[in-house]
C-alpha cells in the first residue's frame, strides 16, 4: 500500500518545523554560553607575567625551570571555562547537524548532473539566441536550469525519449520535422538528431528563448513576418517585470522595457513558456515547473519532493 503523498508532505514539513525549532533553541543556548565566556574572560587578570627582570640570566633560567617557557601555560583554564567552551563546541555541533538534517539530505536525480554537463555544451552555440531581439534566458547562467527542469519534467532527463503516441523524441516535445526547422537557424555542424542530447537541447533553447522574445522570419513571398513572443503585450510585461511598458523598434517583436522582477517574476514567465513549449500542458504542469525553476539550489523543498515523487511514478518510455 502506497503512502498518501499529502501525508508525507506533512510529514517532511512538520519534521522541518521541528528541527528549525530545535535549531533556534540551540542558539538561544549558545548565545548564552558565549555571554558566559565573555564574562570569564572579563574577570581573568589582564596585567602580564613577567619572567624575571630583564637582562638577569640567572632569574630567567630558574623562571624556566620552575615555570617554563613564556608561551607555555601557568595554569590550567578554569573548571567553569572549560565547561563553557565544552559546551559552545557541542552547541555549535548539534546546531550545524540540525541544519543539515533540515535540508533532509535531498538532492536532484541523478540524471540532472548530467543534462547540466550537456547544457554547458551546448549553450556553447551563439545562435541559441532569438532573433531579432537577441534573447537569451535559456543560456543565461542564472537563468539556465530551465533547460533540466523542463528536460525533467517531460522526457524524464532522457534523451532517447520516444512517444509513438505524440510523435515526440529526445528531450524536446516537439515533433523531428519542427525540430529540424529550428536546427537549420542554429547553424548545427552535423544532420540534427532529436537523440544527441546536444542537439537536442540547444533546440530546445533556441525554442524557449524565441518563445519569450518573439521572431522575425522571412515568408514564402519573402516579407518578413513580425511574430510576437510572450513579452510582446503589456499585460505578460506587468506579471514578468512589474511594469506595463513596452519598447519596440520596426522589425522587431515588442519587449518588455524592465528586466524580470526576481524569482518571482521569472516563476510567471516559466510557467507560460512550459505551456507554450508542451502544447497541451495542463497548468497545474506548468506551476510545477516553475516551482522546480525557482527551487533549483533547494531540492529538499517539501514541494520539490512532492513533485519529484510525482515524475518518479510517471512513466518516460525509451
Amino acid at each position: 500500500m502506497k503512502a498518501n503523498p499529502e501525508y508525507t508532505v506533512r510529514q517532511k514539513t512538520q519534521r522541518l518545523t521541528n528541527l528549525r525549532n530545535k535549531t533556534s533553541e540551540l542558539e538561544r543556548e549558545l548565545d548564552d554560553v558565549r555571554m558566559l565566556l565573555k564574562c570569564e574572560l572579563d574577570q581573568a587578570p589582564e596585567s602580564p607575567v613577567y619572567y624575571g627582570e630583564v637582562g638577569s640570566s640567572g632569574s630567567r633560567t630558574e623562571t624556566l625551570i620552575n615555570l617554563g617557557r613564556y608561551n607555555s601555560y601557568r595554569t590550567g583554564l578554569p573548571p567553569r571555562l572549560k565547561a563553557a567552551i565544552g559546551l559552545a563546541v557541542v552547541a555549535a555541533l548539534v546546531i550545524t547537524l540540525a541544519i543539515l538534517l533540515a535540508g533532509g539530505g535531498a538532492s536532484w536525480p541523478s540524471g540532472v548532473a548530467t543534462v547540466k554537463n550537456q547544457i554547458a555544451k551546448a549553450c556553447q552555440n551563439p545562435d541559441v539566441v532569438s532573433e531579432p531581439n537577441q534573447v537569451d534566458f535559456a543560456c543565461a547562467q542564472a537563468t539556465r536550469q530551465v533547460l533540466w527542469v523542463f528536460a525533467l519534467m517531460t522526457s524524464g532527463n532522457n534523451p532517447n525519449f520516444n512517444d509513438a503516441a505524440s510523435g515526440r523524441l529526445g528531450l524536446e516535445p516537439i515533433t523531428p520535422a519542427q525540430g529540424g526547422q529550428v536546427a537549420w537557424a542554429l547553424n548545427l555542424h552535423h544532420p540534427y538528431n532529436p537523440f544527441n542530447p546536444i542537439d537536442s537541447l540547444q533546440v530546445a533553447a533556441r525554442a524557449i528563448n524565441s518563445i519569450i522574445g518573439g521572431a522575425t522570419v522571412t515568408a514564402a513571398n519573402g516579407t518578413s513576418v513580425i511574430q510576437p513572443g510572450l513579452e510582446s503585450t503589456a499585460a505578460n510585461c506587468l506579471r514578468y517585470t512589474g511594469s506595463a511598458a513596452l519598447a519596440s523598434h520596426a522589425g522587431f517583436p515588442p519587449m518588455c522595457s524592465q528586466p524580470l522582477s526576481g524569482l518571482a517574476g521569472q516563476g510567471a514567465l516559466v510557467a507560460d513558456v512550459y505551456q507554450r513549449w508542451m502544447v497541451g500542458a495542463p497548468p497545474g504542469a506548468a506551476q510545477d515547473a516553475a516551482v522546480l525553476f525557482q527551487n533549483a539550489d533547494n531540492p529538499g523543498d517539501p514541494q520539490v519532493q512532492a513533485i519529484l515523487k510525482q515524475l518518479e511514478g510517471a512513466k518516460h518510455p525509451a
